[in-house]
């Protein structure tokens, strides 16, 4: 252990803020990480895709988490393709900015976007009517294989 990381455990634990997020600056994303909710229905080498869906009002999201090892950051949004099933189908992402944050735990970037989604959409996404998931954003694509079925609740 180096000189300044016993500086900084010891003034961590006199109560020295810096210090201590200099020890552990991800508590936060780990959090997250820890507590994801939704089921994990794809995934590959470049990253996982956690989704649920939520209502409000009539309306339906996919509400999604996705760990990967690219830095999703755009103000054009990002599209979800569902492909290999009877038929494919495209969500756009809610909103237009997007931006990833950096895990040290899992060495990966988080990002957490909702998309808009149709009562349709969502019935086959439970059936687990599709083999490949596509996250599109600018010129970046991270393709993901099926990892379970979803489950309704």
């Amino acid at each position: 252990m180096g000189l300044f990381k016993k500086v900084d455990k010891l003034l961590a634990s006199m109560g020295n803020k810096s210090a201590m997020e200099r020890l552990d600056p991800d508590t936060e994303i780990d959090e997250k990480l820890l507590n994801i909710s939704g089921d994990k229905i794809a995934e590959s080498k470049e990253g996982q895709l956690w989704v649920g869906v939520q209502e409000l009002t009539g309306y339906y999201f996919l509400e999604t988490i996705i760990i990967s090892v690219l830095n999703i950051k755009t103000f054009d949004g990002a599209t979800l393709i569902f492909k290999g099933g009877k038929e494919d189908f495209a969500l756009k992402s809610d909103t237009l900015e997007i931006k990833s944050e950096f895990s040290n735990a899992v060495n990966r970037f988080i990002s957490q976007v909702s998309f808009d989604i149709t009562k349709d959409e969502i019935e086959q996404m439970v059936k687990g009517d599709f083999t490949e998931v596509e996250i599109k954003f600018k010129k970046n694509t991270i393709l993901l294989n099926r990892a379970v079925v979803v489950k309704e609740n």
